[in-house]
């Protein structure tokens, strides 16, 4: 079939304007991401740059291994708890706002941590740091959703993935470098002049769709309860088992506490006009799966960077410099398949099998984890790392994609935190527990070796004594500075006991494999949420149109009674006049007119 030239032209044309509308959308996107992609590289640079510095920060403020452990849970905790405020934030007030008002709280919180002189300033910071993470974590998925549709979103994911593994990787070895050469306090200044720059750029470049306005209701009491319930829940995980027994009238009082608050939170859910976690969203397949797939991912995520830093510096005898470089292979396989694997969502459409693989990657590099010894070969230790990251990369992020996908408009920002809350939740509980499982299990192990630890003090004379009392204090021993052969059992003792915490941790990623399983293989829209939104919008009025227009045809029909119908019968719905039969003639109208809108002409 010949096609004519003008219609020839206008294919090209089209392909051509097509093309030139997709370059200013990338263009559109990139520019609003600019400052959002700063801000979050802020946030987490200002948060993992003291991850490999705090055994040194916690040794120079007295602390011991309940501080250490504290130090991360109080801003896992206070990220966890601020998450689901922050996203139905997001969902009745202005986002832009909301995200500067969080970058400003972490990074004053993170200047003020600076200035500890104990361990409990540096907590209390920690929490208000903690804030702050919860609003730039959960706002900038939110954000995302905004103006990038899911079936496009993976092709930016490689720029989150970038910005995550460049803080992750860069944070330690920055802060590293400034522990050996400086002072580990200026790990928590480093970021405040990047935090100004990011706050301009987000002022300039962030523009975002107004929401649709409605009534601001604030779950006041639901904040509260959900806030006190969980934090007394993790209070209690991480005291558990050192300041009071399983078995005790301190774990009644705090896990039926709990327990209680939860169930008045439920209670309180159900009534509430703008819910903080509305409960409808449970029936929804996708979110519930979601959740539960989110609890591993946490522990994974959280647990191996938490406790990665300790392996290297207290099994393998790295400085905080190198601990940070030795991590690079985890953050290597999260920022390489992620970004991979987002663009091959992107490009196929297809995202179910992705997020199976990546949890059954999650799950083995657990297990592999769980093997290995002070001594193991680093290149070993490496893939082991490697793999892990590849399914935390695989499977985080994709998790909330889905969810996004599928959830209605109203509810995306608390439903997209909601995800980040339990991940975050998950995260907290897993370094909560699995902390004191190291100190039992480091504990446990010193006992064992008491009699080689004892011979090896006792070979150093009057130096031992020094050792012995260094050692018995609780503090965290500075493993570099401890002669030789004490040296050796100590790295020995931590090496397996970290060890022993992956092996623990493993069981929940075969829970997320089996969670995501179950999740609905539903096709990827190509729609924003504002998009999204206006669709929805015109449906609403598409529909209330054609009811007015049904209302009409039935009230002009009840006004000129069709002849065949008795009087006072309605016409059954749905009936034609049979073919080659004329249509009655209505007495309303005369001959030669058309008949009202709404008959049936056959």
């Amino acid at each position: 079939m010949s096609v004519s030239p003008a219609r020839q032209g206008a294919f090209p044309a089209t392909r051509a304007e097509a093309r030139a509308e997709a370059k200013r959308k990338h263009r559109a996107v990139l520019q609003a991401l600019t400052g959002l992609l700063l801000g979050m590289f802020v946030s987490m640079l200002a948060n993992t740059v003291v991850s490999t510095s705090l055994p040194v920060i916690i040794s120079d403020l007295d602390g011991d291994q309940a501080a250490f452990t504290w130090v991360v849970t109080a801003t896992l905790l206070a990220t966890a708890v601020s998450t689901p405020v922050w996203g139905k934030l997001a969902d009745l007030l202005n986002r832009k706002v909301l995200i500067q008002l969080a970058l400003i709280i972490f990074i004053v919180a993170s200047a003020a941590a600076g200035f500890a002189q104990n361990t409990d300033w540096l907590i209390a910071m920690r929490v208000i740091q903690g804030i702050g993470a919860g609003g730039l974590g959960a706002l900038t998925q939110i954000v995302m959703a905004d103006i990038v549709s899911p079936r496009e979103r993976g092709r930016y994911m490689g720029l989150f993935g970038a910005v995550m593994a460049l803080s992750t990787v860069g944070g330690p070895l920055i802060g590293g470098v400034i522990t050996d050469t400086v002072n580990w306090r200026w790990n928590f200044y480093v970021a405040v002049p990047l935090a100004a720059v990011a706050l301009v750029m987000i002022q300039k470049t962030l523009h975002l769709p107004p929401l649709k306005k409605r009534k601001v209701q604030i779950d006041y009491a639901g904040i509260v309860l959900l806030s006190a319930s969980v934090s007394c829940l993790l209070i209690w995980v991480s005291l558990v088992g050192n300041d009071f027994g399983w078995a005790s009238a301190a774990t009644a009082w705090m896990v039926g506490g709990s327990l209680l608050g939860l169930a008045a939170f439920v209670a309180v859910e159900r009534s509430a006009a703008e819910p903080l976690i509305p409960l409808s969203l449970f029936r929804n397949r996708t979110f519930t799966f979601s959740v539960i797939g989110s609890l591993a991912v946490g522990v994974a995520m959280f647990g191996t960077t938490v406790f990665l830093s300790q392996y290297m510096q207290l099994a393998r005898g790295a400085s905080a410099t190198m601990s940070g470089l030795m991590t690079i292979p985890m953050m290597a396989g999260l920022l390489i398949i992620s970004t991979l694997v987002g663009r091959m969502i992107t490009k196929t459409g297809k995202w179910k099998a992705y997020v199976v693989v990546g949890s059954v990657l999650l799950t083995a590099g657990l297990v592999l984890m769980g093997t290995i010894e002070y001594d193991t070969d680093f290149w070993l230790v490496s893939l082991y790392m490697f793999l892990l990251g590849a399914g935390v990369g695989m499977v985080m992020q994709n998790l909330v994609l889905v969810v996004q996908n599928d959830v209605p408009t109203r509810d995306l920002g608390v439903a997209s935190s909601s995800i980040n809350f339990f991940r975050t939740i998950g995260g907290t509980v897993g370094v909560s527990a699995l902390g004191a499982v190291l100190a039992t299990q480091v504990a446990d192990r010193l006992a064992e070796k008491q009699g080689e630890l004892t011979a090896a003090i006792g070979a150093l004379g009057e130096e031992g004594k020094a050792v012995a009392a260094s050692l018995g204090s609780g503090s965290i021993p500075d493993v570099n500075s401890l002669p030789e052969s004490v040296r050796l059992i100590v790295e020995s003792v931590y090496g397996s006991s970290v060890a022993h915490i992956f092996m623990i941790a493993a069981p929940l990623g075969v829970l997320t494999l089996l969670a995501v399983l179950f999740l609905p293989n539903l096709p990827l829209g190509s729609l924003t949420r504002h998009e999204k939104m206006q669709a929805e919008a015109e449906a609403a009025a598409s529909a209330a149109g054609n009811t007015a227009g049904t209302v009409a045809a039935v009230s002009e029909e009840a006004a000129g009674q069709n002849p065949d119908v008795p009087a006072g019968e309605d016409v059954p719905a749905g009936e034609d006049v049979p073919a080659g039969e004329d249509v009655p003639s209505d007495p309303d109208v005369p001959s030669g007119k058309d008949a009202p809108s709404g008959k049936n002409n056959g």
